[in-house]
C-alpha cells in the first residue's frame, strides 16, 4: 500500500511538487459517481470504508518503483476477443458433457424398462 501510495503522490501534478500528501482510498463498490458531479470528482457510498494516509516524500522507494517499470502496447480487443473464445469453448465442453450424461441416463432407464 506505501508503494501505491507513493505511485499516487509521484504521479499527481500537484502531489509531486508537495513534501507531504494525504492519499485517500477505497473500495471500488464504495465509489459513488453522479452525473452531476465534475470530471475527476467522486463521492463516497459509506465514509467509513474510505481510508486516508499521509505521505511522505520518499525518493528511495520511487527509485526502486522507477527501475522497476514496464510498458508494454496492449491490445486490449484482441485480449478480449481471446478470452471469449476460450469461454465459449469451455461452455461447449460443459454442454457436450451435460449432453453425454442425459445420453447416458436415458439408455439406463431404456434398460430399466426392458
Amino acid at each position: 500500500v506505501e508503494q501505491c501510495c507513493q505511485l499516487v503522490k509521484a504521479n499527481s501534478i500537484q502531489g509531486c511538487k508537495m513534501a507531504a500528501v494525504d492519499v485517500v482510498y477505497t473500495p471500488y463498490p464504495n465509489l459513488k459517481k453522479t452525473g452531476d458531479m465534475v470530471a475527476g470528482q467522486v463521492g463516497f457510498h459509506k465514509s467509513r470504508k474510505v481510508i486516508k494516509v499521509n505521505i511522505e516524500k520518499n525518493n528511495e522507494i520511487w527509485k526502486k518503483l522507477e527501475k522497476t517499470r514496464e510498458e508494454r502496447e496492449v491490445d486490449l480487443q484482441a485480449e478480449r476477443e481471446e478470452r471469449d473464445k476460450e469461454e465459449r469453448a469451455e461452455e461447449r465442453k460443459r454442454a457436450a458433457v451435460v449432453r453425454e450424461l442425459e445420453k447416458r441416463r436415458i439408455e439406463e432407464e431404456r434398460k430399466e424398462k426392458q
